[in-house]
């Protein structure tokens, strides 16, 4: 379980097929072997943690499943990432629940400016955007943020300046792919109501 706080950006340093190795600014020592790391909003289970200068390098196994419903498929070597440790218990939940199971890639269509923060629009598959809601939450490549409004299979968002600066959203543009999960509790609101019809 995670809360969509990003509280590190890696970057993917090597990729062997589904083995992918991130360094990152985690200390090693802080990293068990089997852990979950949210990686641009994909829980992943590290298999391998080494030391290294400012941080650590740590791989993980990234299934056919995980390729297939997310960008990790395109992800190459250099690419920044977006990274957060799984919640403790006692834990601040700053953002909302989020459990590292992308729904789906959804595509940024604009990015517009609106002062020092980013008005962005994105349009998303017909069956996950009855899912989202005005003044909801959604987490894209693993970042908590509220929707502004919805307007059929698009919706919009503010990307404020911390966020731009704090996680890899800095580096998007139109076009961009990014892994969507929509709000835990409208997944199962949906699926309570499918089995009573």
């Amino acid at each position: 379980m995670f809360t969509g706080i990003i509280t590190d950006v890696g970057r993917l340093h090597a990729r062997q097929g589904g083995r992918f190795t991130l360094q990152s600014g985690f200390p090693a020592a802080s990293i068990a072997l089997g852990a979950s790391i949210c990686c641009d909003g994909a829980c992943l289970t590290v298999t391998e943690i080494e030391a290294a200068a400012g941080g650590s390098s740590f791989s993980v196994d990234v299934s056919n499943e995980t390729l297939a419903r997310t960008t990790l498929r395109d992800w190459r070597p250099g690419r920044r990432v977006n990274l957060e440790r799984a919640l403790r218990a006692g834990d601040e939940l700053g953002g909302h629940v989020v459990t590292g199971h992308v729904d789906g890639v959804a595509r940024i269509l604009t990015i517009e400016p609106d002062g020092e923060c980013r008005q962005v629009r994105i349009a998303v598959e017909e069956r996950l955007a009855e899912l989202i809601a005005g003044k909801g939450s959604v987490a894209l490549d693993g970042v908590s943020l509220t929707v502004n409004a919805v307007d059929n299979n698009d919706f919009t968002l503010t990307i404020i300046p911390h966020t731009l600066t704090h996680t890899a959203f800095g580096d998007k543009k139109p076009g961009d792919g990014v892994n969507l999960e929509v709000d835990l509790f409208a997944r199962y609101v949906a699926r309570l109501m499918e089995m009573r019809r």
